[in-house]
Order: C-alpha cells, then structure tokens, then sequence
C-alpha cells in the first residue's frame, strides 16, 4: 500500500469506518499468526497476542497517538504483537523485567526489525538456521523472509517482487530451501 492509501486508510479508521477495520484485522491475521509460530508458543497466545495487539491498534488510531504511518499499518500492527509475544515469554520464563512500554511501538516501529532473541534461548537447530540462512543469496533472503517470517503468500511474492509466475515464486523458494536444509545438514550430522 502506497503512502496515499495509507493515509486515506488512516482517515477511514478515524471516522470509525468498521469495514475498514475488519479488512485490516482479516488481512493481517493469518499473517501474524503464521509470523509467531516462531516463537513457540501455543496457538492461543498467539491469537491473543494478535488481538491484544490489534486492541492496541485501534486504540492508538481512534486516541489520535497515530498522526501518520512511518511504516505499513502490517509493520505497525506486527510490531506491536512482537513486543507482547515477547513480553509473554519473558513472563513464562520468569524473568523480572521492566515495565512494558507500547509507546516505543508508536514512537519507532523500525524496532521490529532489531528484536533479537537471547541466543542461549535458541537451540542448536536454531542457531544452524540462523547461521546458514545469512550465507543464502539476498534473493533467497527476502523470498524465504517475505513467505515464512512476514507471511506472504506466493501470489504477494510474486507481485511484490515481480517474479513471472507463482510457478517461478514456488520453484525459487524450492531451491532456496533446498540449499539451506543441505547446508544445515551438512553441520548437523
């Protein structure tokens, strides 16, 4: 979505527009819960972070906090439900931290991208994963992160990415994980 559309959307949802609201909440969902897998938690908290998270959202438009988006509303929206899915394994692990601040979100919504989890977390699978994935091409990056960590589907990939077909989007993200596994496994065993 263009910075136009954004916009436009940004005044839709402070007029209260509920088909507007619905769409972003239908769109985005399925998205994020494919996005949290990651983390490993239960199906449940990961809809409730999602809707906490789109709670939070409509709060933040309908108060006036949000003046424009730096970012899509999807970045906006996945940031908010990464700091309470994080904050939701701090509280599992029962670890003591300090108190947890939304309006980081609004403030810097490019904090998504450096959120890191504590490596001693991550098992070794994880760790191989990570290690192999940055010597993959740039290509097979952005493919693999658009499909498995932003939750694109191949029709997105191909349009975002102007691939030719979604045949080329499937075979690409084929061969790129096909080179990650044989890498990962080459380590393991």
């Amino acid at each position: 979505m263009d910075k136009v559309s954004e916009n436009n959307t940004l005044e839709s949802l402070r007029r209260g527009d509920e088909a507007t609201f619905k769409r972003i909440y239908e769109e985005n969902r399925e998205k994020f819960l494919n996005f949290a897998k990651r983390y490993n938690l239960s199906e449940d908290e990961n809809i409730d972070a999602y809707q906490d998270a789109y709670v939070i959202f409509y709060e933040n438009v309908m108060s006036g906090k949000v003046k424009s988006f730096t970012s899509s509303i999807s970045t906006y929206l996945f940031s908010i439900g990464k700091y309470l899915i994080m904050d939701n394994i701090k509280k599992n692990k029962k670890q003591v931290s300090s108190e947890f601040n939304l309006s980081r979100v609004e403030a810097d919504d490019n904090l998504i991208e450096t959120i890191e989890i504590d490596e001693p977390t991550l098992t070794k699978e994880q760790l191989l994963l990570v290690k192999y994935f940055d010597t993959l091409g740039k290509k097979c990056q952005e493919l693999l992160t658009l499909f498995y960590y932003r939750g694109y589907t191949i029709q997105e990939i191909m349009e975002k990415e102007n691939y030719n077909s979604e045949n080329v989007v499937k075979s690409q993200k084929s061969r790129c994980m096909k080179t990650l596994r044989e890498r990962i496994k080459a380590d393991y065993l």
